[in-house]
């Protein structure tokens, strides 16, 4: 059931934390809480390469959901993309190298399009002013490019108003969206994928989708400056508070893998908004990104990150970072396809064991 916050407060809210709202002519088709558990450090001087959690070949699987404290988000326009015009395919759906891992999704963007996160406005970034916080990761790409179902699931949204559960609201901040609810599920709770700030709609609630099929076009209605397509996971219900980083849940090319770290100081409180930079020790391509702020996002129950970096080649890198005036760094692996994890405590260093969660049953969910 949707989240019933009166219309008037939220409206109000996408007011205060949005940007200016510049809508394009659009057409509907067819009308963290910290842990005291003993922490094992490792010597910053120290390479750390990451192994796969479990081994490899293990049976999909994942985890619990925990509620964002605030209802927070802002849906901005992508900047700069990086140089890269080639990429490998992608692996196949789903895959997850260990148990904890869950690339259940494709992209939402055919792979003869640039279908990968903008780096400058990814999951948990805070755009514009304090607290407008992103629960999505934007996707950059023309105007009218197709969009596609990342998994198959039937459409419980096809409209404007996904916000302020209007549809007739096309001042709604997400402009004309979708959603999916999709026929698998992750710890016995329902999947959910959103795609919004479409140009055109080509589906009506209660179709069913299969991966690949087009239910849309990119565009820029909503609150947004320029065209992309902003895109959402949501765990365990189809509402902002639900949402996960979607960079843990789409597949990756292969050859490639995902970085997920967890950041604290020294009494395990996370460290929020400190600029993390990847340095490539093969081509000396260099990534930056953010740790998530205190409210409005959700890390995974197993990985309990606040540090997200996709689309990586596998290789040796260099992660670095100022905390307490000084420069922090240590060497990683990225595998290929799988998620690579590091951990650091403050003055306790560097770790690669994730925190400790209470008793969890990972398995791969079939939901009707």
């Amino acid at each position: 059931m949707r989240s019933t916050v009166p219309f008037n407060f939220l409206f109000f809210l996408c007011l205060l934390t949005l940007p200016a709202c510049q809508t394009a002519s659009a057409t509907i088709d067819i009308s963290l809480k910290s842990t005291s558990t003993p922490f094992t450090p490792v010597s910053s001087s120290v390479t750390l390469t990451p192994t796969p959690l479990l081994s490899n070949g293990s049976t999909p699987d994942p985890t619990t959901q925990s509620t964002p404290d605030t209802m927070r988000f802002s849906l901005p326009t992508p900047g700069a993309q990086p140089v890269t015009a080639w990429r490998p395919p992608l692996y196949p759906v789903p895959r997850a190298a260990s148990p904890f891992d869950h690339f259940y999704f494709t992209r939402p963007i055919a792979v003869d399009q640039k279908n990968w996160s903008s780096p400058d406005y990814r999951y948990g970034g805070i755009f514009f002013k304090p607290g407008a916080v992103h629960t999505g990761i934007d996707i950059p790409a023309e105007l009218g490019t197709p969009v596609l179902a990342a998994g198959p699931g039937e459409v419980v949204w096809a409209s404007w108003g996904l916000y302020s559960s209007d549809p007739t609201n096309k001042n709604d901040p997400y402009g004309l969206a979708v959603v999916i609810q999709h026929d698998f599920g992750y710890n016995d709770q329902t999947l959910f994928t959103v795609y919004a700030h479409l140009d055109q709609v080509n589906v009506v609630p209660g179709q069913w989708l299969q991966t690949g099929d087009q239910l849309g076009e990119l565009g820029q209605t909503g609150f947004t400056t320029g065209p992309h397509l902003h895109f959402e996971v949501r765990l365990g219900a189809d509402t902002y508070f639900n949402t996960r980083n979607p960079e843990l849940w789409l597949v990756q090319p292969q050859g490639w893998g995902v970085l997920a770290a967890r950041i604290t100081d020294s009494y395990g409180y996370v460290l929020t908004d400190l600029d993390v930079t990847l340095l490539s020790e093969e081509t000396k391509m260099e990534w930056t990104s953010r740790t998530y702020p205190a409210l409005g996002v959700s890390g995974d129950e197993y990985y309990q990150e606040n540090l997200v970096m996709s689309d990586l080649p596998s290789g040796y890198y260099t992660i670095s970072f100022q905390y307490l005036q000084k420069t922090h760094e240590i060497k990683v692996q990225i595998l290929d396809g799988q998620v690579t994890y590091f951990a650091f405590r403050g003055l306790n260093g560097f770790g690669s064991t994730p925190p400790p969660t209470e008793k969890i049953f990972f398995f791969f969910t079939p939901t009707p």
